[in-house]
């Protein structure tokens, strides 16, 4: 029997990481999980933050409570919306002032109620914790014979506080999954590093730099690919590789798939219904 999750794609998704949506939706039946699409979500306020820290909140507040009137967790597979959700969960039950000011005044108005019960699912832990790595093992057809560096992004793993998917200093739950499907891995010392993703919109040049040296990093290691779980890690670590290898004056040759592409790969499944046509990276060197 599936389970159904409700899926939240932030803004970043479905506007321009077409890949990463598709091979969602491609893999999760097959894994147990049904994704439920679910209607007047909105902007979960992440950019508000520093700016408005209670227009972030009701945003991410009123996205939690549809999901819990229509009795769904949540599957959100932006690390900085899965982010902003916790955090507003958290604050909300920590501040009895916020809390009513967001659920009982503000929320009135649209006829939302929330309680606070929903779970709230990123790629990561939904994958490692609730389906399993064994599941992932056995759904394997293809496995994939490929050395795979991992990037799990700022916002997966940090902060601490805030009941992120996998632990700051040392996470492992990607190297669990890709060795689940055929791959190997290992750590290598910018790992944990900064992409630069959240620094397009304000400082591009800084931004590219940072996706250079990252994809440098990795590939002077000689790791086969990158595997990514973030949109705005997607955004400058394959849409903008050439871009970034101008800014550090290097050749960069490095392909990089959302964790779920990988997964869909193993699988057996077509690359062009995984998305991967449309990944900017030179994926098709080792798809051949």
């Amino acid at each position: 029997m599936l389970k159904k999750i409700g899926l939240y794609p932030g803004c970043v998704i479905p506007t321009e990481q077409y890949g990463y949506e598709m091979s969602i939706r491609k893999i999760m039946p097959e894994l147990g999980i049904e994704i439920i699409d679910v209607d007047n979500i909105s902007c979960c306020g992440a950019p508000f933050k520093s700016i408005n820290l209670v227009m972030q909140s009701y945003l991410s507040a009123r996205n939690l409570a549809i999901f819990e009137m229509k009795g769904l967790d949540i599957f959100a597979p932006c690390p900085q919306c899965h982010l902003s959700l916790t955090e507003t969960k958290q604050r909300l039950e920590n501040s009895s002032e916020l809390r009513e000011r967001i659920t009982s005044r503000l929320m009135e108005e649209e006829g939302l109620e929330y309680k606070g019960d929903v779970k709230i699912y990123h790629t990561l832990d939904l994958l490692h914790d609730l389906v399993g790595t064994q599941v992932l093992k056995e759904k394997v057809k293809r496995p994939l014979e490929w050395n795979i560096a991992c990037h799990y992004g700022c916002h997966t793993i940090r902060y601490t506080g805030a009941d992120r998917p996998d632990t700051a200093e040392h996470p492992s739950k990607m190297e669990s999954i890709i060795t689940a499907l055929g791959g190997t891995t290992s750590d290598y010392s910018e790992k944990l590093n900064c992409c630069g993703g959240p620094l397009m919109t304000t400082h591009r040049d800084s931004a590219l730099t940072k996706a250079g040296e990252k994809l440098k990093a990795v590939q002077d290691r000689g790791f086969d690919a990158l595997a990514i779980v973030c949109p705005l890690g997607g955004r400058v670590l394959d849409s903008k590789q050439d871009r970034a290898a101008g800014m550090v004056g290097e050749k960069l040759n490095m392909p990089v798939f959302y964790l779920t592409q990988l997964i869909g790969i193993a699988m057996g499944k077509e690359p062009e219904s995984l998305g991967l046509n449309l990944n900017k990276s030179p994926v098709n060197d080792l798809l051949r």
